[in-house]
This record gives C-alpha cells, sequence and structure tokens, in this order.
C-alpha cells in the first residue's frame, strides 16, 4: 500500500520520539512512566480512629480549647459520617461552641442535630443548647428583644416536647425570665408614650403586658399605668376596671393603693365590669372574680 502524505507526516513525527526513547533501552529496565512519578506520586493520608478523635476533643475541652474541640468532632462528623459516632460528634460539636460562647454556631449545630436525629435520647439535650444559647443572648431591656423571643420559643418547645426530661424543670424557669424580659420592654415603650401624653399608644402597650404576660411582675404596673391613662383621657369606667381588676388580683400592691388614690380624687372608687377585657384575662388565669372576695 503505497504511504500516504499524510501517514508520512505522521511517521515523522513519530521517530524522534522513538530514537529518544531508544536511548535508554540499552538495559532494558527503563520505565518510561518514571518520568511523571514524582510529580503525580499519590499520598494517602490514613485514617483516624473514630474514637481515638473523639477522645482527642474531649480532651480539648478539658483545656478549655474549645475552638480544638471543635475541630476534632467536625472531622469525626465527617470521616464516619451516618456512624453513631457522627451522630455524637454533632452534639459536642454544639455543646463545645456553647462552652466556647459561639452562641451562633452552637445553634446551627444543634439545629443540624435534631434535623437528623430527632428521637435520639439526647435530642432534648440537643433543644436545650439551642434554647440556652439564645437565652444567653438575651440584651438589656432597652434593646430589641429578637432573641428573647427565639429563647421563648425555644425553652417553650423543649418544655412541650420533651416534658419529662432533665432540664424541663429548667426551661419553665427560664421561660418565666424571658416573658419577664419581654413585658419589661413593652412597659418602657408604654411609659414612654405616657409621659409624652400619647395615651391611647400607652394603653396598648400596657394592655399587651396584660394580654400576654399576666404572670410576669410587670403586671401590677401595667394595671396601675391602664388606670392613669384611661383616667387622662376621661374615660374613667375602664380606669375603675383597671383598678379594680388590679385590687382583686394584687390587694396588697403599692400599685394598687396608687390606683386607689387616683381615683379618689374624683370621688371614684374602683369597680369591676365583668364582661371587660382585662376581667375575662383574669378570670381566665386565676379565676378571681369581684364576687369571688
Amino acid at each position: 500500500m503505497p504511504v500516504t502524505i499524510r501517514h508520512r507526516r505522521a511517521a515523522a513525527f513519530a521517530m524522534p520520539f522513538v530514537a529518544v526513547l531508544g536511548l535508554g533501552l540499552g538495559g532494558c529496565d527503563f520505565d518510561p512512566t518514571s518520568i511523571f512519578a514524582e510529580k503525580y506520586k499519590p499520598e494517602v493520608v490514613p485514617d483516624v480512629p473514630a474514637d481515638k478523635l473523639y477522645s482527642d476533643g474531649l480532651a480539648k475541652l478539658e483545656d478549655s480549647d474549645y475552638e480544638g474541640a471543635v475541630k476534632k468532632f467536625d472531622n469525626l462528623d465527617k470521616q464516619y459520617q451516618y456512624s453513631e459516632w457522627s451522630r455524637k460528634a454533632l452534639l459536642m460539636t454544639a455543646y463545645a461552641n456553647y462552652e466556647g460562647q459561639k452562641y451562633d454556631d452552637a445553634i446551627s449545630a444543634s439545629k443540624r442535630y435534631l434535623q437528623r436525629h430527632p428521637a435520639s435520647k439526647d435530642a432534648a439535650y440537643a433543644q436545650y443548647l439551642m434554647a440556652m444559647s439564645n437565652y444567653k443572648q438575651i440584651p438589656d431591656v432597652t434593646r430589641d428583644q429578637e432573641r428573647s423571643e427565639k429563647a421563648l420559643v425555644a425553652l417553650q418547645e423543649l418544655v412541650q416536647k420533651y416534658p419529662t426530661s432533665e432540664y424541663a424543670a429548667d426551661a419553665k424557669a427560664k421561660i418565666q425570665i424571658t416573658r419577664d424580659q419581654l413585658a419589661g420592654k413593652e412597659m418602657e415603650i408604654g411609659r414612654f408614650y405616657l409621659e409624652k401624653r400619647n395615651f391611647p399608644a400607652a394603653i396598648n402597650r400596657f394592655r399587651d403586658v396584660v394580654a400576654k404576660y399576666q404572670t410576669t411582675r410587670h403586671a401590677e404596673e401595667a394595671l396601675e399605668r391602664l388606670t392613669e391613662a384611661y383616667w387622662a383621657l376621661g374615660i374613667t369606667q375602664e380606669a375603675q376596671n383597671a383598678a379594680a381588676v388590679l385590687g382583686h388580683n394584687f390587694p396588697e400592691s403599692p400599685w394598687y393603693k396608687d390606683a386607689h388614690a387616683l381615683l379618689a380624687q374624683g370621688g371614684l372608687e374602683p369597680r369591676e365590669e365583668k364582661t371587660s377585657f382585662l376581667s375575662k384575662i383574669y378570670r381566665t388565669v386565676t379565676g378571681k372574680t369581684a364576687s369571688a372576695e
């Protein structure tokens, strides 16, 4: 078969390469792949046993090296995915972040744990870590209370989903504290409106406190402030009712004495309207009415 021009060019290109390879064939031990061996030499990284990674993470925790502990538990979670070690590692990641005051990271890890293992024996603890990570970030009452609201939701979910867990009692106590914080914020805003003589806006805030946070320490003041605001607007019947509800539920309160004295200036006494908004709320919460006394 005649050699075409295309074939001759291909043969001409191949000959120098063959000649070069032929230079090393004398000893018959030339390995053409050796020229790539150093560049592409694979690196084998041995797996660290799961129990060793877990122990190392615990040791970091013991030394208060929370960032180091997180790294160990993260590696454990990645190397042994879908295993029992992975489950433990994720929970310990949340705990290490919590102890290291990386609260948002602790919240993220806790959420991941609850998504992956909602029925596990440690789900209540993961929920507790998430709730406490929000709780630890509650600001003072002068600032925005978004974090308080998130803490309240997480704590309430803990009590609802895991009522018999060892964390439920503490959650209930912190729910009351968080509710008190949220009520305090409403009171601060209500007082501001009251001082500015914006009585309708003040009334809305104080009514919110009574409606949502009846069992907090701010309820007494809220009822007295309602008496003040209604009195200032000339709505004496509502002022009398607020004072009466205050007296029925907190008869020894100094706030009741103030409300009573305010009404006395106009020759009036506290008088409850049983069908009123305030009366219905406290009848539901405490079961107390004017006739019950």
